[in-house]
């Protein structure tokens, strides 16, 4: 049986040639490409269509604003220093020696005159067995010489009493003139063993002086701060008397002594009122008075500030020395005045403020090409010549209020001058601006 195979020449049938084959194909892409961008084309109308609306459509600035009040104006300085007590003394001792005994420590109450502490007297008392012994020497000696000058006083009397018996004869004058200047050498004697007397006594005084000194005594009422010294230990006074002891007459009452920042201290005066809080006592607010205002400035990392004092009472003796104390002194308090928050002052609104703004439509082309940037507006000014103002609202547009400002506290200030009352509605801040 034989088999033979027809391919037909036009490409129909079953039998489909090459050709065939190849432009079925390309018709598939064809139409998928044309399917393609039709839809982008929808996609891109869509856009525009949507664009186009936003654009039409108009945008309203909105505001956010504040009441101007009638209140409290209380303007604060802060300050940092540490707590000092009124009178704090440093005990030391003038003599060198060794520390025989030591008869306090720390947090202990001494009274005045009471002895802190005893250096070895052994050499001291020695220095006043001498000095004693020299002044009884000297006392011995101003005797001898007193018993001289009685010598020659009598001598001499005796040679005065014989020139008149004998008329001038004897004594011859040189006897005279020896008897008279033995009673005055004599004298002159007597006048240096009582110097050398007056010496021995204030060298002795010295002497028991320093026995006396070398029981180191509290120079007041108070507090052992600090205890600088043992028993054994050596005290060397060449050049500068030791700090064997620091003591505070009261702790009761303290001061804190805080730096002033110079932009501040025209603020501050002696008598101004302050609270100050410690680490120590978290939420515990301690009350303080200015009692003096330094007018020597000093320096601390390129800082200039200066020293301010505050009386503190210490009754509960919660407060101790070296504590770092917050201070913050009340300069300004002023009742019943015009407030307007700060915000309100720096406000500036933008350069159209017509309520409302429109845009135009730029049809498909100017969907499709981007907008060139727009330009920058410049902020309206909220002074004129100087002078303060603030926004308000009136038919849902912003109308500038001048005004005078007196004292700030940071958060609110002081008006002192112009039309605006209080309860009037002030903008401090827009929601949205135009585009």
């Amino acid at each position: 049986m034989n088999t033979s195979n027809t391919i037909d020449p036009a490409g129909s049938g079953q039998g489909e040639g090459v050709d065939g084959i190849l432009g079925s194909r390309s018709g598939g892409q064809f139409l998928r490409r044309a399917l393609w961008t039709a839809a982008a084309l929808i996609v891109a109308a869509g856009a525009a269509l949507v664009y186009f609306r936003e654009d039409e459509q108009t945008v309203a600035p909105r505001y956010i604003t504040d009441a101007a009040t009638v209140g409290t104006l209380v303007v604060k300085v802060s300050a940092t220093g540490n707590l000092q007590p009124t009178n704090q003394v440093d005990v030391g001792s003038e003599l060198s020696g060794i520390v025989a005994e030591v008869y306090v420590d720390d947090n202990d109450r001494v009274r005045k005159g009471q002895v802190l502490a005893r250096l070895d007297l052994s050499k001291l008392e020695d220095a006043v067995a001498r000095s004693r012994a020299s002044l009884a020497v000297a006392e011995a000696s101003v005797l001898q010489a007193q018993a001289t000058v009685a010598e020659a006083r009598a001598t001499l009397a005796r040679f005065r009493q014989v020139a008149e018996l004998s008329g001038g004869k004897v004594p011859s004058n040189t006897e005279m003139d020896t008897a008279e200047a033995n009673l005055k050498r004599a004298q002159a004697n007597e006048a240096s063993a009582r110097a050398t007397v007056a010496q021995a006594r204030a060298e002795l005084q010295s002497n028991e002086t320093d026995v006396e000194k070398a029981s180191i005594r509290s120079p007041i009422d108070g507090v052992v701060l600090s205890r600088r010294v043992e028993p054994g230990q050596t005290v060397a006074a060449s050049f500068q008397a030791p700090v064997l002891f620091t003591l505070a007459e009261d702790l009761s009452k303290m001061e804190l002594q805080v730096d002033v920042d110079e932009a501040d201290v025209g603020k501050v005066e002696t008598g101004q009122k302050a609270t100050f809080t410690v680490d120590a006592w978290p939420g515990r607010h301690y009350e303080a008075v200015i009692t003096r205002v330094g007018y020597g400035s000093q320096e601390k990392d390129g800082v200039i500030s200066y020293l301010t004092v505050l009386e503190v009472e210490n009754d509960d003796l919660s407060l101790r020395p070296g504590m770092t104390g917050t201070a913050e002194i009340t300069t300004i308090t002023r009742e019943n005045v015009l407030l307007v928050p700060n915000a309100a002052l720096r406000y500036t609104p933008p350069a159209s403020t017509d309520g409302a703004k429109k845009t135009s439509g730029r049809g498909l082309l100017g969907v499709l090409i981007p907008r060139p940037p727009a330009p920058v507006r410049k902020a309206q000014p909220t002074t004129t010549s100087g002078t303060p103002r603030v926004w308000a609202l009136r038919g849902g547009r912003p109308v500038a209020i001048e005004i005078r400002t007196g004292a700030t506290n940071g958060r609110v200030t002081e008006v002192v001058g112009g039309p605006l009352e209080a309860g009037m509605q002030v903008i401090t801040e827009s929601v949205s601006a135009p585009p």
